[in-house]
Order: structure tokens, then sequence, then C-alpha cells
């Protein structure tokens, strides 16, 4: 039997930049979003607009306002996934999901803290609901759920990028790398899960050891993809906005006899 503790490549933990190169390879193709706009009204009263051309977008909201590069998906029919890495704020990121259907919509802010604290995640994260003023909102309003807790999935983003993930309560999950540069390491980290629709689950966490976030919204319906972004610190301490996503594959779920999860 090979002592694994003894191999320095699981003792050297690997930095943000060095995990996430190559984890948009079985990404869902982008969108252009030029020449439409968005005005959310967001659950605290708030409003957050965009103005989208070929490769920018014109937002005001959260405090602030700007032009800065988009990215957007389209994860079904009637759902997009639309991030902004932004460069007039440093180190902040803001991703909205919304329907074009129901005009349900959820917003996420990413922010790198300017130093670090022992036993919190540097990359903090706030959430709202929201409707757009595409129209009368309808069905469920997006918000925290408990649906996946006891589920265990594997996640292929790339030929090299294989993750285990077994959702362990309303507030962590618990993560393994099967193959690529974090091959042997795990945690487990604070997270956060919301129900958007039948089937589509908004998935954010926050790290310990490494100041990164992420927010993924995985489709665990018929399709079984997962669209996400991550926002953290290089090996080099420089901000960093990475694209993601790929394949779900479920392997299984546990359900609690009596005591449950928080």
């Amino acid at each position: 039997m090979t002592d694994t503790s003894l191999d320095p490549a699981l003792d050297e933990w690997r930095t943000y930049d060095e995990f996430a190169a190559g984890i948009d390879t079985y990404r869902l193709p982008n969108v252009s979003l030029a020449g439409t706009g968005l005005r959310l009204i967001l659950d605290d009263g708030s409003e957050l607009s965009l103005a989208f051309d070929a490769d920018a977008v014109t937002w005001e909201g959260l405090g602030g306002s700007g032009t800065d590069p988009y990215d957007a998906v389209g994860v079904r029919d009637d759902v997009v996934f639309v991030n902004l890495p932004l460069e007039s704020r440093e180190r902040e990121a803001i991703t909205v999901v919304y329907s074009t259907t129901t005009h349900r919509a959820a917003v996420v802010r990413s922010r790198i803290a300017a130093e670090a604290v022992e036993g919190t995640p540097q990359v903090g994260q706030e959430f709202w609901a929201a409707v757009t003023d595409a129209g009368p909102a309808t069905g469920e309003v997006p918000g925290p759920s408990r649906d996946l807790i006891g589920k265990r999935n594997v996640y292929r983003y790339s030929p090299e990028h294989l993750y285990e993930h077994v959702y362990v309560s309303s507030r962590r999950y618990a993560w393994q790398c099967l193959e690529g540069v974090q091959r042997g390491h795990g945690d487990m980290d604070l997270s956060t899960v919301w129900r958007f629709a039948d089937g589509l689950y908004l998935f954010c966490f926050r790290e310990f050891r490494i100041a990164v976030a992420s927010v993924w919204l995985h489709d665990l319906g018929y399709q079984l993809r997962t669209t996400g972004i991550f926002l953290g610190l290089t090996g080099d301490g420089d901000a960093e906005h990475s694209r993601a996503g790929g394949h779900i594959y479920p392997l299984g779920s546990v359900a609690y006899p009596d005591a449950q999860p928080v």
C-alpha cells in the first residue's frame, strides 16, 4: 500500500488560477444580449438596470454604476445566466439569473475583502430575489432551498477536471478532486443553495483555505449541465474572474430518518 501522506503533490495546496485553468472546457456556449436591456427590482426595494451591447453592459445599482464586460449563457430556452466580471469596481462580480417567461430573477454579488481574516472566507457573497420589468412575475419566488441536502454528484468540467460534491446541510458542502491538479485535495466549505425553478438551482460556495468563491446554476432536470463563474485571488495576489461549466453525474442521495442537518 502506498503512503500518500508522503506524496509532496498532496501537501501542496493549489492556487485558484492553477485549478481554474480550463475549467470552462465543457461549458455551454455564450449568447449575445446586444441591443437588449433589463431593469430588476430587488427584494429590498432597490433596482439594478442593465443595458447590453455586443461586448459590454452599462449598469447601475447596488451602490454603483459603470460599463463593464459581460458573459451570458442561455441555460434553458427561457433562462439566462449573466455575469459581470467588473473592471470598474476591482475585486467584485455581479451575477444575474433571470427568466423571460416568469420574469423572476436572482442576483448575487461576490466581493473580495481587502484583508484575510482567520476562519472567514475572504470572498463574501450577498443574495437577492428580484423581478424584471419585462412582464408580470409568475411562479415561485427564488429563495433558499434544502432540496440538495443529502445529494452526491460528480461534475466533469474538462478532460482534466473531475470533482465530487456532497451537500451536507443548508450551510456547507464537501468536495474532493478526483482528476486534475487538485487531485487528492478536498474540504468542507460554506455554501448557499437557492431554488430558481423546477430542477434549477443556484449553488454558491466560499472557500476557507484560498480566497475564491463561485456562483453556479445547476440544471438537475433533463440536461444535467452546470454553468458557473469564479472570483478569487491568484497566487500573485491579483483578482481574477474565470468562467466554468460542465456535466453533472448524480451518484445518489441519502435521507435522514430523524434529526435533520441545519
